[in-house]
């Protein structure tokens, strides 16, 4: 792991970091806060996945999470998106797809199937390298993130119930398998066999038994992306016929930029905080 850069922010430190990734077989940035009370104790982390066209940068820059993630002494990981170089394959004018929409699956398609494995590289291959370089209690773990990455949040809570404590998500793609945003890129990454979509499909995994204790999700009603790309009632009738508990807030007028999630950001720490508490 090397250091790219480290800045003090409310008595703690947030570091931007790069690490060679087996796993996508490329060198992969990701940023950390660390809260002033990583000095002395392991502490509760927190990944936030980001959406399309973001790098680590987006919400780092933009999310307004600092204060009062020092405040509650929870450590903040936000990965990148995809796979990043000069050698991977992309389609530069396709901002829904390869670079920056990695969409946290593992591609099963050549020529994405060698890079991207975003489903790997956050569920396995970051965590060990977190484990072992940050004051981190991996016993106390949450996830959440915004649109392809809020989709990537509760997908990956679905599959992996039992190292979770808390999952929430701004904006997600619910119901990637039939969204206009997702169904070309999961054509490209995973095949024509629809079968094989249901694994990154939040609606299709709770279909398929997969289980989470509860879900918060804010999602803005003058988000332009709400019907076609989003879906957020199809997650709410998924999670109704299953007994999962959603909370769905729709918050009139609000979009589906930063200046959204910024805005609820404080809610999801404290929602994550008190589950993933002492």
């Amino acid at each position: 792991m090397k250091t790219i850069s480290t800045e003090n922010s409310h008595g703690g430190t947030q570091g931007v970091y790069v690490n060679r990734s087996d796993v996508c077989d490329c060198d992969m940035t990701f940023a950390v806060f660390l809260p002033p009370q990583a000095k002395g104790r392991k502490l509760p982390v927190l990944w936030y996945l980001s959406g399309l066209t973001c790098t680590h940068a987006n919400v780092m820059d933009k999310g307004e999470y600092r204060r009062l993630a020092a405040e509650l002494g929870i450590i903040i990981v936000c990965p990148d998106t995809s796979p990043r170089g000069d050698a991977i394959p992309d389609e530069p004018d396709n901002w829904q797809f390869g670079k920056g929409a990695g969409f946290y699956v593992d591609a099963t398609e050549p020529p994405f199937a060698q890079n991207y494995r975003m489903y790997s590289y956050i569920v396995d291959e970051l965590p060990k390298l977190i484990a072992a370089e940050f004051p981190v209690d991996m016993t106390r773990q949450g996830i959440f993130g915004h649109s392809m990455g809020g989709h990537g949040a509760i997908t990956i809570a679905l599959k992996n119930p039992e190292r979770f404590g808390s999952c929430s998500a701004f904006a997600p793609i619910s119901h990637p398998s039939v969204s206009g945003w997702s169904k070309p890129a999961f054509q490209k990454y995973l095949g024509s066999d629809e079968a094989r979509w249901r694994a990154y499909d939040a609606c299709s995994l709770i279909e398929d038994g997969h289980r989470f204790p509860e879900f918060l999700v804010d999602q803005g009603t003058a988000d332009s992306f709400l019907e076609d790309g989003l879906r957020p009632e199809e997650l709410r009738q998924a999670c109704e016929t299953a007994g999962i508990s959603l909370r769905l807030r729709m918050q009139e007028g609000y979009g589906h930029s930063y200046f959204f999630i910024s805005t609820f950001m404080e809610d999801h720490l404290r929602w994550h905080a008190r589950r993933l508490g002492d």
